[in-house]
């Protein structure tokens, strides 16, 4: 029995070879490539800030999260900036993203709680597994993700400061 009882709202976006759902509701934008400001010694998964509108946001990169091989960026690698709770702070992050796609509504009869085993990635990283036409789409628990990720990476401690 899955925890979803609506459907929803997502935005599907691609990392590697897979397919990721997030919910479009926490989506604030999306952006070409930016610049990214390195973090001397911040973890893989948040190793950068970019500036968003003048307000410095950290960079994530679930494929770190996910244990996937990184790949150069291309035409087609967009950043996906969301709001997410962090540590029970409303925050605003940026993830990177191979390819966005689109915003489609997904039923809660298509969703099914993660399987315990033969996961290839945590399973308490992984809110649902959805299927639309024949394929199977991820739906990361991002809340968790950032719990557990930002503690390493700085990303845990939201602040809000000015981008110069």
């Amino acid at each position: 029995m899955s925890a979803f009882t609506e459907p929803m709202r997502a935005l599907t976006l691609r990392l590697d070879d897979e397919l990721f759902a997030i919910r479009a509701e926490s989506v604030r934008e999306i952006l070409d490539l930016v610049p990214v400001t390195d973090v001397p010694n911040a973890s893989p998964f948040a190793a950068g800030l970019i500036n968003v509108r003048g307000r410095v946001v950290p960079l994530a990169n679930l494929k770190v999260a996910f244990g996937m091989p990184e790949q150069a960026a291309d035409q087609d690698t967009r950043i996906v900036v969301i709001e997410t709770e962090i540590e029970g702070e409303p925050s605003i992050v940026g993830i990177l993203a191979d390819k966005v796609y689109d915003v489609t509504d997904i039923e809660p009869t298509a969703i099914e709680d993660a399987p315990r085993v033969g996961m290839r990635w945590r399973p308490d990283y992984v809110r649902g597994i959805g299927k639309r036409r024949g394929e199977f789409i991820i739906i990361p628990d991002m809340q968790r993700i950032f719990e557990i990720e930002g503690r390493t990476s700085g990303v845990a401690k939201p602040e809000e400061r000015a981008a110069s």
